[in-house]
């Protein structure tokens, strides 16, 4: 593996006290920055609920070749601080042309699609996400709620923001119902095998 290659970690656990302390997130990012280490990959982190620089961000994203977001699905998405953090971040990288130039579209060229107009095509996005809902509710359309969706359904509003800039979207990777009845343990001991597949580490 070329030693070279460097990978972004982004944690946005958002901290409730006495209920949420992020541990387990915490826990999934360190497994990952374990593993990419293991294959000679430069790490870089951020925990947005620390605080960051949004030009030091877009300078991050510029340098990495994968990048992976960690976070609780709180209310069917991520934490409000992501949100935040996107506009900043997002916003830097289009001002300074460094994520994007354009939507894509030309008045030259009508057949340009929206979204076409992304500097990542180098780069590679998962979402690694903590969820208090069961596999069981998604990918069937016998349940109510998600009405046969799949997780990359419901995690839409988070992968196209990098689609948009034109990273690839990877498989995401779910530690379903963690307050009744996961298995904590095993997602967490799976979770190097995913990353190995998805990254073809």
């Amino acid at each position: 593996m070329n030693s070279t290659k460097k990978v972004l970690i982004i944690n946005t656990h958002l901290t409730y006290p006495n209920w949420s302390e992020g541990l387990l997130n915490d826990a999934f990012h360190q497994k990952a920055k374990e593993s990419f280490l293991s294959k000679g990959f430069e790490i870089l982190e951020t925990k947005v609920e620390d605080g960051y620089d949004a030009a030091k961000e877009v300078e991050k994203h510029v340098e990495a070749d994968i990048i992976i977001l960690q976070t609780p699905i709180n209310w069917f998405g991520a934490p409000w601080i992501y949100k935040k953090y996107v506009d900043e971040v997002f916003n830097s990288g289009l001002h300074s042309a460094q994520f994007l130039s354009g939507d894509g579209r030309t008045r030259e060229d009508a057949t340009k699609q929206y979204g076409t107009g992304g500097k990542m095509q180098s780069k590679k996005f998962m979402v690694c996400a903590t969820w208090n809902a069961p596999k069981a509710s998604f990918n069937d359309s016998a349940q109510l709620l998600f009405e046969g969706r799949s997780t990359a359904d419901v995690l839409i509003q988070i992968t196209s923001n990098y689609r948009f800039c034109g990273a690839d979207i990877v498989a995401d990777y779910n530690c379903f119902d963690i307050f009744k009845d996961g298995d904590i343990v095993a997602d967490l001991e799976n979770y190097p095998k995913h990353l190995e597949k998805v990254f073809e580490l």
